[in-house]
């Protein structure tokens, strides 16, 4: 692997790893942390140009990012953990249960889409907007190739079929912002997707876990002692 992951690791037993969104780091989960690490071995890791970890020279994608987050677990010498992924981790974390099952043992996907149509039109207008002027200056200015790689995420990805989530083995939670900028029901369509996956909505938007860190916590810690 061309990179290693800044990551922050706290608590015993159970090896549980957080997958933060978009341009966001393991910071985001600064209200998850010290309560999973209660109860769990948690790591919250720095997803490949995020944060304190390095671009690398691979394809910046979130299958990319799935292949990095198994690299990270044989590395860290982790058989199988439960995983929790935020928008584009959740993203990552959806990517890695189809391909690796036997390396999942709870999902939890909060704020996930298939792809680009999941994402209510007043919130993905402007993304696309701001991806088209990126790309067209990517080629001047290196701030300008910054954005439209972490746009180009966002535009493109992870382009998952429905079909593919009956892959999934891992008992799954899909939890979701009652009002989320995912539309509801691509976030129901993805937990019917799933084989008897649980599906809970907490009131508030798509950042509950930072937000809203107590009853995102409940929600996520009940579905774990399960």
């Amino acid at each position: 692997m061309d990179i290693r992951h800044y990551f922050v690791e706290k608590g015993t037993g159970k090896a549980f790893i957080l997958l933060h969104g978009n341009g966001a780091d393991s910071f985001f989960f600064k209200g998850q942390i010290d309560e999973f690490a209660r109860l769990y071995h948690v790591y919250a890791l720095d997803t490949r140009g995020h944060g304190r970890t390095p671009r690398g020279k691979m394809p910046f994608t979130i299958r990319q990012f799935a292949n990095d987050l198994l690299g990270f677990m044989d590395e860290q010498r982790i058989g199988k953990a439960h995983l929790l992924g935020f928008s584009d981790g959740a993203n990552t974390a959806m990517v890695f249960a189809i391909r690796h099952p036997e390396r999942v043992d709870r999902l939890v996907l909060n704020g996930a889409n298939l792809n680009a149509d999941g994402v209510k039109r007043s919130t993905q207008i402007p993304i696309e907007l701001g991806y088209r002027i990126a790309r067209h200056f990517s080629g001047k200015s290196e701030s300008a190739r910054r954005n439209a790689e972490m746009l180009g995420l966002m535009v493109n990805e992870p382009d998952v079929s429905p079909s593919e989530l009956a892959g999934i083995r891992a008992k799954t939670l899909v939890i979701a912002g009652t009002r989320d900028m995912i539309r509801e029901a691509h976030t129901r369509m993805i937990a019917e997707s799933i084989p008897d996956a649980k599906l809970v909505f907490v009131r508030g938007n798509h950042f509950i876990a930072n937000r809203h860190p107590a009853e995102f916590n409940r929600v996520v810690l009940e579905f774990l002692r399960d």
